[in-house]
């Protein structure tokens, strides 16, 4: 009697087994349909490796809806637009009930902003239950309720609004998302006239490359900041931020908007310096002109580089034959940096210029770094 009560439960758990086998075969086939490829499904693995550490550790500057959640959730949702799979949508969407729709909680700041990307790519598949009145009313006071970054009476650094190369990244494709929402280009116009200005401020036609603030950009004096071969600090990250910016705007701008030449040939004259100052190993330094300041790679800057130059492959702007090679061995070292389980690591931490960073140093950008350049190198055929 006891052996048959045995046999019995182990048939049980058998079928258990066997169940959850089947079970989780038919969940993997389900989330990869639409990626058949095996070097794409190894791509993609890693995406979903990636999200599911970043998720069980969370992490955030200063609320849930500031700025690292919003450059986290902003390659979350692009990595659901390239994958369709649910588990990103899933995130994104407990993400955004969570922070009830709200972005942070500065109107004038670029930053508080750019979580709200996220919540119009909810809003753009119909998703139910989604509330942009938060996002109206921030975008709204941003672009025009007074403020004295608006007036340049504040310090030397903060003459304009967005005055640190950051925010190109942080309010712009917010902003072009949210004119192609409401098939309204006076709010492309309103990004451009507020572009334009940290253009003309912190950009430097020589190098094709941004300062991150006034502080970094050269007078002609003894005061100016350099590096210790001599050479202009420009900062990794701070440059990922201005081109992975372009690419998210200009994949939303209308192509007859009347300044989008403008951006076209910003994008690639950066794109274009940015392959001339890519390492053998296929990452950026963290300080661009003097690699040797910090000798090894970066993930947050390479990432942001990684994904603008293969959107620009994908989108007819770069030529193939000169960055696809670039842009696959800039891959291949992101997944490099990529720990067994799922954390991307070589991430410096918040800061304003060049610092180190190594293998344990991880942010939540950076993880959405990594799900952005992703997202763009599975349409790489």
């Amino acid at each position: 009697m006891q052996i048959e009560e045995k046999n019995h439960k182990m048939k049980f758990i058998y079928a258990r087994v066997v169940l959850a086998f089947l079970m989780l075969i038919f969940v993997c086939l389900e989330s990869c349909q639409t990626i058949v490829d095996p070097q794409k499904w190894d791509h993609k693995k890693a995406m979903l490796m990636a999200l599911k550490w970043q998720e069980e550790h969370p992490i955030f500057a200063k609320a849930p809806t500031d700025w690292t959640n919003g450059a986290y959730y902003t390659g979350v949702y692009k990595a659901h637009q390239s994958t369709n799979d649910d588990l990103f949508l899933d995130v994104l969407t407990q993400m955004a009930t969570r922070n009830e729709w709200k972005p942070w909680e500065r109107y004038y700041h670029a930053d508080d902003l750019t979580i709200c990307t996220s919540y119009l790519y909810l809003k753009s598949l119909g998703i139910e239950g989604v509330d942009l009145q938060p996002t109206d009313t921030i975008i709204h006071h941003h672009l025009y309720k007074p403020h004295a970054w608006k007036e340049g009476n504040t310090d030397k650094n903060q003459q304009i609004l967005w005055w640190w190369c950051d925010a190109l990244f942080m309010a712009p494709p917010l902003l072009t998302a949210y004119a192609k929402m409401k098939n309204d280009p006076a709010y492309l116009d309103m990004m451009h006239k507020y572009y334009m200005e940290t253009y003309e401020l912190l950009f430097d036609e020589e190098e094709n490359l941004f300062a991150r603030d006034l502080h970094y950009v050269w007078k002609g004096d003894s005061t100016d900041v350099k590096e210790a071969n001599g050479k202009k600090v420009f900062w990794s990250r701070g440059n990922g931020w201005v081109i992975g910016g372009l690419a998210l705007v200009l994949d939303q701008m209308p192509a007859d908007y009347k300044y989008r030449l403008f951006y076209e040939d910003l994008f690639k004259s950066m794109a274009d310096r940015l392959i001339e100052i890519q390492h053998e190993d296929g990452l950026w330094r963290t300080s661009l002109l003097s690699p040797e300041s910090f000798n090894h790679g970066e993930v947050s800057g390479s990432g942001f580089y990684t994904f603008a130059l293969t959107w620009g492959i994908n989108n007819g702007m770069l030529d193939r034959e000169i960055y696809e090679p670039a842009v696959r061995k800039a891959w291949s070292a992101l997944r490099g940096c990529q720990k067994a389980d799922g954390m991307i690591g070589w991430v410096q931490n918040i800061g304003a210029s060049p610092e180190p960073a190594n293998h344990d140093s991880w942010q939540n950008y950076g993880t959405g770094a990594f799900l952005l350049a992703g997202s763009e190198i599975l349409k790489l055929n």
